[in-house]
């Protein structure tokens, strides 16, 4: 390194930082930019200038990759009825969305409403292959499951060319497909619920998977990948078994999948009292939803001049 100090250039009278170089034996101050400049006579005459990552003498092609440009999300314009009234703030929770059985066709709704405690995991993604007259064609499979571990878990399965495409279009599906879970307790209800209110089987395939209420501080007894579905799902205690081919994961996650799903398909002793029935969002809301979405452009005729 050259000892550096900072002072006025002569020529232009700037202040700038100067070096200290030695110059055919003599101690010379001089300006950085004339460093710089003797660098690059000094390199050119050796053949090229080089080793500033800049390209060379091949046009100043930079070498390395360029830092990506921060694009800005794209604002959500929703399609659907309900994903107007999410957007509007009329349904604040995906309960509402759940008591009257409506169908959610824009994954930006669960984003909305569940916000940033959604975590997503993939579990598996394994190449399938399909026969044609031109040969084998090879695709991805992705499975992606879902939850805030909070009562609310999906399962997204989706098929791609590419791996990054199968993860995406996966996790869109998982969101889809967002189910409540039903908690309960296993003996007297102290505090939140824990565990599975019931006893309740899944089967996919050969693949059967049943999940027994457990007492506090029991854990997850399951393998590895019911685990991770129960542990999105907000269960904390429960007692599994499995049979059939446990090894086929798909068939596996879809089997818990469906355990979790018919819990709130048992109508216990809580469900016997009358349950008042309220409005539908699409009821309700008729005004809103009757309003044009789009700008209406008005065209006024001018007389001719």
């Amino acid at each position: 390194m050259w000892p550096c100090l900072l002072g006025t250039c002569d020529l232009c009278g700037e202040e700038m930082m100067l070096v200290m170089v030695m110059d055919f034996h003599s101690l010379d101050i001089i300006s950085l930019r004339e460093v710089w400049r003797r660098e690059a006579e000094t390199a050119v005459v050796l053949g090229g200038l080089r080793g500033r990552g800049r390209g060379g003498d091949r046009g100043g092609r930079g070498r390395g990759r360029r830092p990506r440009r921060e694009t800005e999300e794209e604002k959500w314009v929703p399609v659907t009825k309900l994903g107007r009234l999410v957007r509007d703030g009329k349904i604040k929770s995906v309960e509402q969305i759940y008591l009257h059985s409506l169908p959610i066709k824009e994954y930006q709704i669960v984003d909305a409403l569940v916000g940033p405690s959604l975590k997503d995991e993939v579990m598996k993604i394994m190449p399938v292959q399909k026969q044609t007259r031109a040969g084998q064609r090879t695709r991805f499979k992705a499975f992606v499951v879902v939850g805030d571990g909070n009562g609310h878990v999906g399962l997204g399965v989706k098929c791609s060319k590419e791996v990054a495409t199968a993860i995406r279009g996966a996790i869109i599906l998982a969101k889809l497909s967002v189910i409540p879970v039903r908690r309960g307790y296993w003996g007297n209800k102290i505090g939140k619920p824990h565990t599975v209110p019931c006893k309740v089987t899944g089967k996919c395939g050969s693949v059967t998977v049943r999940m027994v209420p457990a007492p506090r501080g029991a854990g997850i007894v399951a393998a590895r990948v019911p685990k991770k579905v129960l542990q999105f799902a907000g269960i904390e205690d429960v007692f599994t078994s499995s049979r059939g081919s446990t090894k086929t994961l798909g068939n596996f996650v879809k089997a818990t999948f469906e355990c979790l799903l018919k819990t709130y398909g048992f109508l216990t002793p809580d469900f016997w009292r009358e349950t008042r029935f309220t409005k539908s969002p699409f009821q309700e809301y008729t005004d809103l939803l009757a309003k044009p979405t789009s700008k209406i452009v008005q065209v006024v005729d001018t007389p001719d001049a």
